[in-house]
C-alpha cells in the first residue's frame, strides 16, 4: 500500500489513535505504524474493526435523527479524530445544508491533518482542545462563529471517553453550557470481566499511540455521563440488528436536555 504524502508537521512513524480508527473504517489517511498497531489490536479483539464500523453507523444515525427529526443545526464533535468516513458534517449537511459542525481534538497532529482535509469545506471548523478542559471546548467552539450555546446543539462524544481516565466533571461542564433542547451522544467501550486480559492487550497497543489509553466502563458508569438528561430509546431510529451488535461490543446512547 502506497501512503499519501502527509501534511507538514505530521509524524508518520508513531501510531496515532485517530489514524488507527481511520484504517479500521477503510480510510486512506493512515500510515504503516498505524496499520501495525491495528494488527496488534485485532489479535486481542478480532471484532474491533466491526466495532469501529458499527460505531460509525451509530454516529451517522444519531446525527441524521437530530438534523432531520429534531431540527438541530449545530454540532460539536468532541474527540473527533480525523474527518474520515461518513463525517458528521457530511451526514448533517445532506439533511440540512445550513448545518454547522465544529470538530474538537486534543492532538495537534490530528488538528493539522484535519484542517488540511477540511480546508475547503463550508460551515465546518476544527479546534484543538482537550476533554480535560470543558470550558475551553465551549469557548473555542463559540469562537469559531459556528456555535451558539444559547441555541440547541448536538454534542457528540463518540468512542472518546473510554480513552480518558476520569472525565465526569468535564462532561458535566459541557452539559451545563448546552441550551434546553440540546442533545448529548455518547458511545463507549464496555467489556466483560472475562475479557479483561484482552482489554489489557489492546491497552498495550494503544499505549504506543499518541495520546491514548483505554478505560472500559460498565453500562451504569457510562450512563452517568448523561447526568439528568432524558435518554431516548434509540430503537426508534437505529436498526435493531446494529443495536444488538453494538451491545456486544460497547454501549451508546442519546439524551435530550430538558
Amino acid at each position: 500500500m502506497v501512503d499519501r504524502k502527509p501534511p507538514g508537521g505530521v509524524d508518520v512513524t508513531t501510531p496515532n489513535s485517530a489514524r488507527i480508527y481511520d484504517f479500521m473504517l477503510g480510510g486512506k489517511d493512515n500510515f504503516a505504524a498505524d496499520r501495525a498497531a491495528v494488527e496488534e489490536i485485532l489479535k486481542a479483539f478480532p471484532e474491533s474493526r466491526e466495532g469501529a464500523r458499527i460505531n460509525r453507523k451509530f454516529l451517522g444515525d444519531v446525527v441524521r435523527f437530530m438534523a432531520r427529526d429534531q431540527g438541530i443545526r449545530q454540532f460539536v464533535d468532541v474527540g473527533a479524530g480525523l474527518p474520515t468516513q461518513d463525517n458528521v458534517h457530511q451526514v448533517a449537511q445532506a439533511v440540512a445544508p445550513d448545518a454547522r459542525v465544529v470538530y474538537v481534538d486534543n492532538d495537534p497532529v490530528v488538528c493539522v491533518h484535519g484542517r488540511a482535509i477540511l480546508a475547503n469545506v463550508a460551515g465546518v471548523a476544527m479546534i484543538e482542545a482537550d476533554i480535560a478542559d470543558g470550558e475551553k471546548i465551549t469557548t473555542a467552539a463559540a469562537g469559531t462563529g459556528l456555535i451558539d450555546w444559547s441555541e440547541p446543539v448536538g454534542v457528540l462524544m463518540v468512542a472518546v471517553l473510554h480513552h480518558v481516565a476520569d472525565p465526569y466533571d468535564q462532561v458535566a461542564k459541557i452539559r451545563e453550557a448546552m441550551a434546553p433542547g440540546s442533545f448529548l451522544v455518547v458511545s463507549h467501550m464496555s467489556v466483560a470481566e472475562s475479557r479483561r486480559g484482552d482489554t489489557d492487550q489492546v491497552n498495550d497497543a494503544y499505549s504506543t499511540a499518541r495520546g491514548s489509553g483505554l478505560f472500559p466502563r460498565t453500562i451504569e458508569e457510562i450512563n452517568r455521563f448523561f447526568g439528568d438528561f432524558e435518554q431516548l430509546d434509540t430503537v426508534d431510529f437505529i436498526d435493531t440488528a446494529v443495536l444488538r451488535r453494538f451491545a456486544a461490543l460497547g454501549w451508546g446512547g442519546l439524551a435530550r436536555k430538558p
